[in-house]
């Protein structure tokens, strides 16, 4: 039985999320709320691996339980009586305690054909950056990068946008063996909110290592007139990580949304993505 988990985290203590010996992760402190319920041990399939300090609002994963981790589920009174699937995200809340780093927000049956992984046909992150403008406050401390100076908004914005389509990323990346850097972004854009914070945001169908850490960085050494907008398609077309800018904080970044076509279509999405990647 194939479960849908909708999933938040303040990234802050744990080391990203796939699971590591000895180190706390959002995968092990998940699957091990989980494993208590129904018994034994489970494994979770998430659709972005969040690096360490990486946030997530709208993070989405799923389990697979076989008939007896599920029969524990449905024999339970109560909500799981007749929403057995959706219970499982009150009872792992219960699990996790009061006011934890992470949390389930919803559980459901995963439609036919889904995978948190494979099915998704995109990604979106928020970066919050905070320069003189906008000033430093500390409630905000934990998801928001601060930088010295006074930052050109409308540069960030313009070389953003200048870096959408489909391209090699290599020099936004870091590299990992027999990885393609090949990626669509969909969209990339800055702007201040109400308070003067510059804020990113940033769409693909699939991210890189580092990418938008690397991404946000770049843009914010033209928002400092130290790269010229049309700088940052010169970078990506060499095709090599450079020193001309910095791969901003963790601290900064969340995962907000990750987005699947109509359940119709969700297997026929897993098997290209996973033909893509193997070709790649």
């Amino acid at each position: 039985m194939r479960i849908r988990l909708d999933i938040a985290y303040d990234g802050t203590n744990f080391r990203g999320w796939a699971k590591q010996p000895g180190l706390r992760t959002v995968q092990g402190t998940l699957e091990a709320a989980l494993a208590r319920i129904v018994g034994s041990d489970v494994q979770f399939v998430v659709a972005g691996r969040t690096d360490a300090g990486v946030h997530a609002a709208g993070q989405v994963a799923h389990v697979d339980l076989d008939d007896s981790q599920w029969a524990r589920i449905q024999a339970r009174h109560g909500r799981a009586a007749s929403d057995p699937a959706g219970s499982v995200a009150a009872r792992m809340r219960g699990v996790l305690g009061a006011y934890p780093d992470v949390t389930v927000h919803r559980s459901s049956l995963a439609p036919e054909g889904f995978d948190a992984r494979f099915s998704a046909i995109w990604r979106r992150y928020r970066y919050r950056l905070a320069d003189d403008v906008a000033g430093f406050d500390p409630a905000r401390r934990l998801d928001t990068t601060s930088i010295r100076g006074d930052l050109d908004v409308e540069a960030m914005d313009a070389a953003a946008q200048s870096l959408i389509g489909l391209h090699d990323f290599a020099a936004y990346c870091k590299a990992r063996e027999e990885a393609t850097t090949i990626r669509t972004l969909l969209d990339y854009r800055w702007r201040r909110d109400a308070d003067g914070v510059l804020v990113a945001e940033v769409k693909a169908d699939a991210f890189c290592h580092s990418m938008v850490r690397a991404l946000v960085g770049a843009c914010a050494a033209v928002g400092e007139q130290r790269l010229d907008v049309g700088d940052l398609v010169v970078l990506r077309d060499a095709l090599r990580r450079t020193s001309e800018f910095k791969v901003l904080a963790a601290r900064g970044l969340t995962l907000t949304e990750v987005g699947y076509p109509a359940d119709e279509l969700l297997a026929q999405r897993a098997e290209q993505t996973r033909a893509r990647r193997d070709s790649e």
